[in-house]
C-alpha cells in the first residue's frame, strides 16, 4: 500500500470521526427504529428501520395507509410504547432507556397529545377551564392559583374557545372540544405536540378551524407539532409532509413560497423519495410498474446522479 493511499484512508477516517452524529441538531430523532409485535406466535414488524428527523419549531404532517406504522411511531414518540430496536430521542431524551417513572414525567412535561376521539381528550365531568388546569396541577407547575388561571385564560383565548371555559364537553361542539383538547395538551408548555387524526371526526369547515388552532400554537408558542392525518387538505397546509409505507419513511413533500417577477406569491411543492441510513430507497409503485421493474434493477453511477433501469437480462 502506497503512502498516498494510506494518507487518503487516514483523511477519510478522520472525516468520519469528525462528522456530527445523526440527528445531533434535531428535536426528534428516529434512527433505524424497529417495533415488532407478537400475536399468537406470529411476529409483525410495524416499523422496519424507520429514520426521521424533526427540527425544533416545525409544523409537519405524517401520512400513510392504514397499517403503515404511523400510529405506532406516534405512540413511541408519546412515550406510550417502547421500540424493539434502533434509537429514538426527543429533546435529547433516550426513549429506549427510560424507566416507568421517567416515562411518566416525560409524558407530563415534554410531550402533549391530542387523540382523534374527542371523548379521549377531555374529562366529561370537568369544564373546559378545569380540563386545561388539570395537567398543571398534576405536574406541579406553574405555581400559584393566579398563574394557573392566567395560563388557562391565555390558552383558551388563543385557540378561540374562551367562551367555553365554563362548559363541560357535552355542552361543546366537536370542533370546540378538539380546540380545548389542544389547550389541555399545551398546558404544561411541552416541547412537542403530537396529534393522531385530530380532524378525523370533524367536517371540513370545522377541521380547518382545528388546524388553524394548531398553526397558531406553532407560530405564537413555537411548539413543534407533528400531526398524523389522512386529510389531504391538512397535509397540504404544512410545509413538510412525510409519507410512511411498510414501516419506513418513503417520501417527503416540501413546500416553499416563491415570488414571481410581478411580486405574486405562490406555494411550490416538490416531492422527494427518502433515502434511509442503510441506503434503502422506496421507489413509487406507479414508477416501477410503468417500467416493469421487479426483483432486480440495474444501477449506474454518473457524475451527478444515479441511473436506475429495469433488469433486461434474459432468463436462463
Amino acid at each position: 500500500m502506497t503512502d498516498t493511499t494510506l494518507e487518503q484512508l487516514e483523511k477519510r477516517a478522520t472525516a468520519h470521526r469528525d462528522r456530527p452524529s445523526y440527528g445531533h441538531d434535531a428535536l426528534i430523532t428516529c434512527d433505524r427504529l424497529v417495533r415488532i409485535f407478537a400475536s399468537d406466535g406470529v411476529e409483525v414488524q410495524a416499523l422496519q428501520g424507520l429514520d426521521l428527523l424533526v427540527k425544533d419549531g416545525e409544523l409537519m404532517a405524517l401520512v400513510g395507509a392504514s397499517g403503515s406504522g404511523k400510529s405506532t411511531l406516534m405512540n413511541i414518540l408519546a412515550g406510550l410504547d417502547v421500540p424493539s430496536a434502533g434509537a429514538a430521542r426527543v429533546t435529547g431524551r433516550d426513549l429506549l432507556a427510560m424507566d416507568a417513572k421517567a416515562r411518566l414525567r416525560y409524558r407530563r412535561e415534554v410531550v402533549g397529545f391530542v387523540w382523534q376521539q374527542t371523548a379521549r381528550n377531555l374529562l366529561p365531568y370537568l369544564t373546559a377551564a378545569q380540563n386545561v388546569a388539570l395537567p398543571m396541577q398534576l405536574s406541579g407547575g406553574p405555581r400559584g392559583r393566579r398563574r394557573k388561571a392566567e395560563r388557562v385564560r391565555e390558552l383558551l383565548s388563543m385557540l378561540g374557545v374562551a367562551d367555553c371555559r365554563d362548559r363541560r364537553p357535552a355542552q361543546m361542539s366537536g370542533g370546540q372540544q378538539q380546540r380545548t383538547a389542544i389547550a389541555v395538551a399545551l398546558a404544561n408548555s411541552p416541547a412537542v405536540l403530537l396529534a393522531d387524526e385530530p380532524t378525523g371526526e370533524l367536517d371540513s369547515a370545522t377541521g380547518e378551524q382545528v388546524f388553524a388552532a394548531f398553526r397558531r400554537a406553532n407560530e405564537e408558542l413555537g411548539t413543534t407539532i407533528v400531526i398524523v392525518t389522512h386529510d389531504q387538505a391538512v397535509a397540504g397546509e404544512v410545509r413538510r409532509t412525510v409519507a410512511i409505507r411498510d414501516g419506513r419513511t418513503s417520501s417527503e413533500v416540501l413546500r416553499r413560497t416563491e415570488i414571481d417577477a410581478q411580486g405574486q406569491e405562490s406555494v411550490v411543492a416538490r416531492e422527494y423519495a427518502m433515502l434511509d441510513r442503510a441506503g434503502r430507497l422506496q421507489l413509487p409503485a406507479d414508477y416501477t410498474a410503468a417500467l416493469g421493474m421487479e426483483h432486480r434493477v440495474m444501477l449506474e453511477l454518473e457524475q451527478d446522479h444515479i441511473g436506475i433501469w429495469p433488469d433486461t437480462t434474459p432468463e436462463h
